[in-house]
């Protein structure tokens, strides 16, 4: 990414751009030729860690592509007086990989969540896309270090890898082994399986609209509020600088 192109908020470096412009201008001429490529989706809780874990910094710093997954990294960037175009959700990006992937031919991996859950999600995928490839799918429980797993994955030639292993799990996962990959768009979603296999639902849109989305996850999943007040110290320290 070129510098013009991005806007840095604490030590991350987010794409500007709206999803539209992300999905045509950057992810379509990397699928058309082959290229390898990171995708991190970046929300202020990332942004913590990445604060905190020298190792994770570097990891995200290595990424392609870092997109803003959340309200709270807009509104940071408004308040640094850079703002960034419009939250690119994960959830919608992969929806709309999907669908590209399904109407031109590109063979999607499912690895991550829980094997219910994972099954269901795929099963979902191909519901909504009947001509949508499935590489391969995997549940999220083995060994990260897994050279010979991650091999197998490789084997199968995906063109999309989700995955959905949680932060750090899933960055790591794609830092440590997407060298063995001939090419592949690497994508980290976080939980985004679930919601695809109904198992959490997702915010009504006049909700997202607000940048309300975090408080309805936080009334159906109350066991998130320690991960919540991560996004509160993230803002006061946006706010004075630090």
């Amino acid at each position: 990414m070129r510098d013009n192109e991005t806007v840095k908020i604490m030590d991350v470096n987010f794409l500007n751009c709206s999803k539209k412009e992300f999905l045509h201008d950057y992810l379509v001429p990397d699928l058309k030729n082959n290229r390898q490529k990171m995708i991190v989706t970046a929300n202020p809780e990332i942004v913590m860690r990445v604060r905190e874990d020298n190792n994770y910094k570097q990891i995200v710093n290595k990424a392609d592509y870092v997109i803003p997954d959340g309200a709270g990294i807009i509104i940071a960037s408004r308040i640094l007086k850079q703002p960034l175009k419009e939250r690119v959700p994960g959830y919608e990006l992969m929806i709309d990989m999907l669908e590209f992937a399904g109407e031109h031919g590109y063979s999607c991996y499912f690895l991550g969540a829980k094997k219910d859950v994972n099954e269901k999600a795929v099963l979902e995928a191909k519901k909504r896309f009947p001509n949508l490839k499935v590489a391969g799918q995997h549940h999220g429980f083995f060994d990260i270090e897994d050279e010979e797993f991650a091999k197998k994955i490789a084997e199968a030639e995906p063109d999309i890898i989700f995955v959905a292993l949680g932060l750090p799990r899933q960055e790591q996962w794609i830092n440590r082994h997407r060298d063995k990959f001939s090419n592949g768009i690497f994508m980290g979603i976080g939980g985004s399986f679930d919601v695809l296999a109904g198992e959490v639902k997702r915010a009504p849109q006049a909700w997202i609209n607000l940048n309300l989305e975090w408080l309805y996850r936080l009334l159906q999943q109350p066991f998130r509020f320690k991960r919540i007040l991560k996004v509160f110290e993230f803002m006061i320290r946006v706010i004075i600088r630090k």
